[in-house]
């Protein structure tokens, strides 16, 4: 067996890492100074947007009294970065932040994020409320219980949509080319399953070509799981990932399934706030070098688009399906005083030909929409093309670019 890949930073997120542990006193105010130097030390635009980034240090010194001060003038210091991703979380969110990565997390199972100001659904997580109720990558959330989302911050609209197991969210949904419509979302403890062999019921899989639906990446054990299901299918002649929906997770777990198919170039490139570029290069060996298809979608996020850029930038396998969400950007997650955090966006990431994604997602080789029409019906198009696209893969046949 080859030698397991060991990435420099183990806990390293697409959404961020755990670097601090404060446990000191800090006063309000100390908290809000810490902030702020977390900010000027370590954000990626050094420019913090084009600001004078003094002129808030000391901004609130005669107004903040308890740590809710502190909080809101915190929020409002943040907001000038115009920067959805860096963003401070309170004890209550900062504890729920930390139970997702574990593999658990309250609300209706949703990533959501903003695009172009407005609040969109990432991706449904695999058979959560969410899903059931139809939620799907690219609706916009007009409305979280009534009130406009316009505006709104990321933390915010996820406090909103969070509650107590059991009770109901309404959302107001707003879909392509369709009227906005209301859904009554119960909430429900959610386990964020990574990794799945089941197929659609309108999909039959011919037995020499290997299934594997990754939902995330968040998993400290989908690295693991994902390598014994290829270990374990090595009379299969070809796989196919599906990375539909997925909105990313470990930034470890990015790297090293993608190792598994690589045995040399660049998986991804982090570039840090002084213009210094790290490249991250595959380990000499593979588990598998059969033919490899991958699925993505407007719902593949973050570390779905590190592994699919990889996979396209080295010519290893094909990608298809639709145009991913476009989330280039690295965050960490600080630990703060009083049970409290911040994530702060410290990189971007570009792809092995040093393509930057944010905002653009990844192409795929073969661009499939799945319409509604093919919803409703349950034609997967997107995996019945996949599985067209291995079968001439597998026959020794080289692959146009195409859309359909």
């Amino acid at each position: 067996m080859r030698k397991s890949f060991i990435f420099l930073w183990a806990f390293l997120l697409v959404f961020g890492f755990v670097v601090k542990n404060y446990s000191m006193a800090y006063t309000p105010i100390e908290l809000y100074d810490n902030v702020w130097s977390l900010i000027n030390k370590k954000y990626v635009d050094q420019t913090n947007n084009n600001q004078d980034w003094a002129k808030w240090r000391h901004k609130y010194d005669k107004v903040i009294m308890t740590n809710e001060d502190a909080y809101v003038a915190i929020e409002t210091m943040l907001a000038s970065l115009n920067d959805p991703y860096t963003k401070f979380l309170d004890p209550k969110e900062f504890a729920e932040e930390t139970s997702s990565i574990k593999g658990s997390l309250k609300g209706i199972g949703i990533q959501i994020g903003i695009k172009d100001g407005k609040l969109m659904v990432i991706a449904p997580i695999e058979d959560t409320p969410a899903e059931r109720a139809g939620l799907k990558a690219d609706d916009e959330i007009l409305e979280i219980n009534g009130k406009s989302t316009k505006g709104i911050s990321l933390d915010k609209a996820a406090e909103q949509i969070r509650g107590k197991e059991g009770t109901f969210v309404k959302l107001l949904i707003k879909r392509k080319d369709v009227e906005p419509k209301l859904y009554n979302v119960q909430r429900a403890e959610i386990e964020i399953k990574s990794i799945s062999q089941k197929l659609p019921d309108d999909v039959a899989l011919p037995e020499d070509i290997g299934y594997i639906r990754l939902s995330s990446f968040i998993s400290k054990n989908a690295s693991q799981e994902f390598s014994k299901i290829l270990l374990d299918s090595q009379d299969k002649k070809g796989f196919i990932i599906d990375l539909r929906s997925n909105p990313g997770g470990l930034l470890s777990n990015a790297i090293n399934i993608s190792d598994m198919f690589l045995d040399k170039g660049v998986i991804v490139s982090t570039v840090d706030r002084d213009g210094y570029k790290e490249n991250t290069k595959a380990a000499q060996g593979v588990i598998t070098d059969k033919p490899l298809v991958v699925l993505i979608n407007k719902g593949s996020a973050s570390a779905s688009e590190i592994f699919s850029g990889a996979i396209k930038d080295n010519h290893r396998g094909v990608i298809v399906g639709e145009q991913s969400f476009g989330k280039g950007l690295v965050q960490e997650i600080n630990k703060l005083p009083y049970e409290a955090g911040i994530n702060i966006t410290i990189q971007k990431y570009l792809t092995p030909n040093g393509t930057d994604i944010n905002k653009k997602g990844i192409t795929p080789d073969i661009v499939v929409e799945l319409t509604e029409e093919h919803v409703k019906n349950k034609n997967d198009v997107q995996l019945k093309k996949a599985i067209e696209v291995m079968q001439t893969l597998i026959n020794g046949n080289a692959v146009a670019e195409q859309q359909i």
